[in-house]
């Protein structure tokens, strides 16, 4: 999940969706995948049967790693938490020891699962009945940091392995079935000063990833998150469409609808759908973080000096995610609160943590 950054207001913007644009490029993005052996996993690494389909939506939250531990917990949008889990944090990496790693949470959502990683490169499971189980394992050590999503049915995982290095990082992306590490493919590698996220799956036959700065010694707005999200082939890496980019960088995370970004200008913000066509322009006068929400009918911008419509008075709410499209989660971490547009009204969740993705968990 792209990170949010910590502001002040909130304002949505509501629109009917319009109908998609043009398409992105077709560049491709590697060279034709080769079959290896799969990673070994351990016998105990199975991730068994699918639990019940759900029956509503929940958010996902996770503390921060830079403690021993960090917890993850899933939360319904009556703000109360239904099950958690906690894991030990993985090892902190560097740029060579001159700037920061740019990384991701380690967890990821399928329909269903919340997964998350350990300080071993364990991958374990939580689900909203509770249940907890270690469902693969991925490479890390070192300067190493893998980082990873699980398709929408818990069927694949795409893992992107990345060495960070004083110049940047040197990746390599694996796909590969989640329970057993079979059908496992390298289909891309690159080294240079930019680095991929695997931000999730569209449907079962997308696969998407971010590009973003591999390093940062704090730069702007959005220097620490996916610039450019770029819908690929899970099987060749051949990319099918491009979401944002240089002169329009990803403002939020994305939803089942696209996403959003923002011109170099802060004068514009635009929603993107899953074909790389603009859905939707909105004029803009600040650089702020803006998520677009599950059904693509509504916009929230987060930034200092924006008109708060959802929260009267001077209450704060500090916005990092949708949970459907009529829930927001945000707040701080040590109070995070979900809003429910239906009765007006924040309720506390007894948790901590930020917006760590959300159930159903496909794009």
């Amino acid at each position: 999940m792209i990170p949010a950054v910590k502001l002040t207001s909130l304002v949505a913007l509501a629109f009917l969706v319009a109908a998609c644009g043009g398409l992105g490029s077709h560049a491709t993005a590697s060279p034709s995948p080769r079959a290896s052996g799969s990673i070994a996993a351990s016998p105990t690494s199975r991730a068994g049967a699918s639990p019940a389909p759900l029956t509503g939506a929940f958010a996902v939250l996770a503390t921060s790693t830079s403690a021993d531990t960090y917890t993850v917990s899933i939360v319904g949008v009556d703000g109360k938490v239904v099950a958690s889990a906690q894991a030990s944090s993985p090892t902190a990496v560097t740029c060579g020891d001159a700037a920061a790693a740019v990384l991701p949470l380690p967890v990821s959502t399928s329909d269903d699962r919340a997964y998350y990683m350990d300080a071993q490169g364990v991958v374990r499971f939580l689900t909203v009945q509770g249940e907890s189980r270690r469902a693969t394992t991925v490479p890390v050590g070192g300067g190493r940091r893998s980082m990873f999503a699980v398709s929408p049915d818990d069927q694949r995982i795409a893992v992107i392995v990345s060495d960070f290095t004083s110049a940047g990082a040197s990746i390599r992306l694996y796909v590969e079935d989640l329970n057993g590490g079979t059908n496992h493919l390298d289909i891309y590698s690159q080294s240079n000063a930019f680095s991929l996220w695997p931000v999730g799956w569209h449907g079962t036959d997308n696969l998407v990833v971010g590009k973003v700065p591999a390093c940062t010694q704090g730069g702007g707005p959005f220097s620490a998150s996916p610039q450019e999200l770029h819908v690929v082939d899970p099987a060749t890496a051949l990319r099918r469409f491009t979401l944002g980019g240089p002169t329009c960088l990803v403002a939020g995370s994305p939803s089942p609808a696209g996403v959003t970004c923002e011109d170099a200008a802060s004068t514009q913000l635009r929603v993107i759908g899953w074909t790389g066509g603009i859905v939707k322009t909105f004029p803009l006068s600040i650089t702020a973080p803006a998520y677009l929400s599950p059904d693509g009918n509504s916009v929230a911008v987060v930034g200092k000096g924006v008109t708060n419509i959802f929260v009267g008075g001077s209450q704060n709410f500090e916005a990092c995610g949708w949970i459907d499209s009529t829930h927001m989660i945000g707040g701080t971490s040590a109070q995070p609160r979900v809003w429910d547009f239906t009765k007006a009204n924040l309720i506390p969740i007894a948790a901590q943590g930020i917006c760590a993705g959300r159930l159903p968990g496909g794009l």
